[in-house]
């Protein structure tokens, strides 16, 4: 069937993911293939000091970005949506949304860009023997009972941004559990909750004497496959606001960016990962056995049908970057030159590949937000240079996109080096290699290990997120997840590789040096 057919017939299928600067939509077809798209710009907040989205700019930016698809869709097909096999929704995974019995959020959305759960993620990860990083969910909750708010005795729920999506959509109170185990960690043989960790939890909150138990405010754990309700009246006119679209349609279970991620570049199988590049980044690695260990600069968390993962989360990655290619943008608009912003950001990506391996000498710190990683509750972009050093445009744009994987590295390399984790194939999406061949170029050197690119890394998670609405309703062959992806959706194809040269991995290894002695300085940016 061509796409117009698919539409009419009402076989595609819809993937939203609400990214940390975009909502993307992708419509797809019985092949996966993307034949529509829509988005909306967003940015978050910074409101007495945590950053935020509101809930008008939450349902104003989900409305926005299905009326861009429609809008595209009749266009390039003459047709109105009517009716869709499937939906999936997805989100900037963890952070904060509390709500009381009569459905009021009970303080605006605490996002994973907030860095004030110091003392309660230190307390819960003792208390667990499991690292739990400063963004979670459960991190946010202790966080607000340890500063006694106002609202924590009147919570009946807590979710994350894709399950307060999917709730209000189909009326269900379910996640899937690749977000889930971003709210507290889950029991990869149960396949929900750690039911340890929510009794060691209720235990020491027992003496607070709340109405709730953790166990009664969380969210229903759900694995890819698995049914999650359909799309009500209500969620139409929240997400339709023509009216076009029909009710009855069957949800997959809401899922973080992460998991999509992870979907969109066919890296559910053991010895396998992937690294989001975007405004913050991550690397996920499918494990094939437990650490031996807990890192603190390491979170397990699992694949979307529950295999455990390895992640390492840093909060900054693109942010400034673009920020700088921004300044050159304005340049050319002083001399009067039309900016097309993607030969822009080519043609300085590009020159960044003819400079010094090493920038140089230049470091670039690019932490927008703070850094756990790294150790720093608040971020401060720097740039840090010797008098000496080899000052250029290619060193200083070469700097800059060091610097938005040089975090990164540092997890990583407890992974590879401590934990001696295998991994067959790294595949890279999102933002940062939307040039072909540079932003792979640097990562394999930060990684020191050949990475992957495929053409559908610019689709990113909404596609992702389409693959699992597909896999519910597309998959009468009832094969497992890894084995969809690897034979139906991607058929063998695995990208274009780029390996590291030598001198390509000795630079990088120089700058990180430079970069990690410097980190000082950055400390102290922040306190003065």
């Amino acid at each position: 069937m061509n796409a117009k057919e698919t539409i009419e017939a009402g076989r595609a299928i819809l993937g939203i993911e609400f990214g940390s600067t975009r909502i993307k939509a992708v419509l797809v077809d019985e092949a996966n293939v993307p034949i529509a798209q829509g988005s909306h710009e967003w940015e978050n907040q910074l409101v007495n000091g945590l950053w935020t989205y509101t809930t008008e700019s939450i349902w104003f930016g989900l409305q926005s970005c299905y009326a861009d698809l429609r809008a595209n869709v009749l266009k390039k097909y003459e047709v109105e949506i009517e009716h869709l096999a499937a939906i999936g929704i997805s989100a900037m995974m963890h952070g904060y949304m509390a709500f009381d019995k009569t459905n009021k959020i009970q303080v605006p959305f605490r996002t994973w860009r907030n860095t004030n759960t110091g003392a309660a993620a230190a307390e819960l990860s003792s208390l667990f023997k499991f690292n739990i990083p400063l963004r979670w969910s459960i991190s946010h909750l202790y966080q607000c009972i340890l500063d006694e708010e106002p609202h924590v005795p009147e919570i009946t729920f807590l979710t994350t941004l894709a399950g307060y999506v999917h709730w209000k959509l189909t009326g269900e109170k379910v996640l899937g559990i690749g977000d889930a185990s971003g709210m507290i960690p889950v029991d990869p043989k149960t396949k929900t909750y750690s039911a340890e960790m929510v009794s060691k939890f209720n235990a020491l909150i027992a003496p607070k004497k709340f109405k709730w138990k953790l166990e009664d405010i969380l969210p229903k754990v759900l694995v890819a496959g698995q049914n999650a309700g359909y799309l009500t009246e209500e969620g139409v006119r929240r997400l339709d606001i023509t009216g076009h679209l029909q009710p009855g349609v069957p949800f997959c279970p809401p899922e973080g960016d992460a998991g999509t991620g992870m979907v969109a570049t066919n890296a559910v199988k053991p010895r396998t990962g992937n690294v989001s590049a975007g405004t913050s980044s991550f690397s996920m690695i499918v494990l094939e056995k437990d650490l031996s260990k807990p890192h603190e600069v390491i979170d397990i968390v699992t694949t979307p049908d529950g295999s455990p993962v390895a992640m390492v989360h840093c909060n900054n990655c693109t942010s400034d970057l673009n920020a700088w290619v921004g300044i050159f943008k304005e340049f050319q608009e002083l001399l009067g030159v039309p900016v097309d912003m993607g030969k822009l950001f080519g043609t300085l990506y590009n020159n960044a590949m003819t400079g010094d391996t090493d920038c140089g000498g230049i470091v670039s710190y690019n932490f927008i937000s703070g850094e756990p990683v790294v150790g720093l509750a608040e971020g401060r972009p720097m740039l840090v240079r010797h008098a000496l050093d080899k000052f250029n445009l290619a060193n200083f744009m070469r700097a800059n996109l060091y610097a938005s994987v040089a975090v990164l590295k540092v997890g990583n390399d407890i992974l590879f080096n401590e934990e001696n984790v295998k991994v067959d194939r790294i595949t890279g999406h999102g933002g940062l290699f939307k040039t072909k061949g540079v932003g792979q170029r640097v990562l394999a050197a930060a990684l020191d290990s050949p990475i992957s690119v495929m053409e559908t890394a610019g689709e990113g998670g909404a596609w992702g997120m389409a693959l699992l609405a597909a896999f519910l309703v597309n998959n009468a062959a009832k094969r497992n997840l890894p084995d969809y992806l690897e034979d139906v959706v991607f058929a063998g194809n695995q990208g274009e590789e780029i390996a590291p040269t030598s001198e390509e991995v000795e630079g990088f290894n120089r700058y990180l040096k430079n970069y990690m002695r410097l980190l000082p300085a950055e400390a102290k940016a922040v306190k003065c």
